[in-house]
């Protein structure tokens, strides 16, 4: 059953499909904590696609969302560290000009 899921969820033209083979002991989208924040922004931008497309049963359409939902922390993850290296960038350089 996680198998429908994971390639239901993983869509066309993504690569989710390919990383670790452990899915079935573990969490069908713990593959996306290693997702640099590109690869997840793309992906999330294809599980939106295929959710708006609809057609899809209640299963595949929760396993999808509950990718998105993973794919879109993981997006926030990025860019919550990005924003304290700025932040932390900022800080030196005001530090610099004391």
């Amino acid at each position: 059953m996680s198998e429908t899921k994971d390639t239901a969820a993983s869509g066309p033209k993504t690569t989710a499909a390919s990383g670790p083979k452990t899915t079935s002991a573990s969490g069908p989208n713990d593959d996306v904590a290693e997702f640099g924040y590109e690869r997840a922004r793309d992906e999330l931008v294809n599980v939106v696609k295929m959710l708006e497309q609809g057609g899809l049963d209640l299963d595949d359409s929760l396993a999808l969302w509950e990718r998105g939902e993973a794919l879109a922390r993981r997006c926030e993850e990025h860019l919550a560290g990005a924003r304290q290296r700025v932040e932390t960038a900022l800080s030196h350089a005001d530090d610099d000009e004391e």
